[in-house]
């Protein structure tokens, strides 16, 4: 019987967990399937997918692939298309790939699973594909208005059409990173823990819901003075978008603890190393 093949592209690409988490799943599963991460840079993906075998059967996309994909699919799902952005490579027996994002629905699965709380309110740190699928996801629970915060609105154009484009839609406004989140119910970041800076992290501070969308290092500034308050990390993020990830490629369901216990473990190698 062929091995299946699946693995993450990106670029950088040594510090993913992805492959720990695939495989603590293929191995509850009882497959003997592969997933090993590969660097793959900006405008290399189309070679890449060119000289893949039919052995292959799925792919996990991270930066800077997930909007460089969109052309080189046969088939988006409706949820790929709205972000703009493909995180999940699905290549069918007939040689059909199909993109889809499993950061969407994560994210709502992730935000449910630490909080049932109504949300109206948000602001986003950040204006990158992650921020689009936060965003959408935030829009998906009910949340109505929307703050995108960033340095340059310019570099924010896609995750802003994407979010106004949601059927829900949710007001859509424009803030400068550092002007604070006011009367926010949640606090999204999708910016590097160097650019939390302790002015940036005391504007937060009255937000009652903190998802910082990083997972090394932890806990970041905004993250460690979030005390008491309800967080949402980016292991949370990350084990949901997989086990939709290993749902698609193998048609099978695994728990999400599964892949947590698994990140956790890979995660306390890598600080004791």
């Amino acid at each position: 019987m062929l091995t299946r093949r699946c693995g993450v592209l990106g670029d950088p690409i040594a510090h993913s967990l992805s492959p720990a988490l695939h495989r603590a799943a293929y191995a509850e599963l009882g497959l003997d399937w592969t997933y090993d991460a590969h660097r793959v840079g900006s405008g290399d993906l189309g070679e890449f997918l060119s000289g893949l075998g039919g052995e292959w059967r799925g792919l996990s996309l991270t930066m800077p692939l997930k909007r460089e994909a969109l052309p080189l699919v046969d088939r988006l799902t409706d949820r790929a298309r709205l972000a703009g952005a493909v995180n999940t490579l699905v290549l069918e027996d007939d040689g059909t790939r199909v993109g889809d994002n499993t950061d969407l629905p994560g994210a709502v699965a992730a935000i449910r699973e630490r909080t049932s709380t109504p949300l109206a309110t948000a602001t986003i740190l950040g204006g990158g594909a992650t921020a689009t699928s936060v965003g959408l996801a935030l829009a998906d629970l009910g949340v109505r208005t929307i703050v995108v915060a960033v340095r340059e609105e310019a570099r924010a154009a896609e995750t802003l059409a994407a979010l106004r484009a949601h059927p829900a839609a949710p007001e859509v406004v424009v803030s400068t990173l550092g002007a604070g989140p006011a009367g926010s119910d949640v606090v999204v970041s999708t910016v590097p823990a160097s650019a939390q800076t302790p002015e940036l992290v005391a504007t937060c501070a009255d937000v009652p819901v903190v998802f910082d969308v990083l997972y090394d290092p932890w806990p970041t500034p905004l993250v460690a003075a979030a005390a008491d308050r309800t967080v949402v990390g980016g292991l949370d993020l990350l084990v949901h978008q997989a086990v939709l990830q290993v749902e698609l490629f193998t048609g099978r369901t695994v728990a999400v603890d599964v892949l947590r216990e698994a990140g956790e473990r890979a995660l306390a190698a890598r600080s004791a190393g």
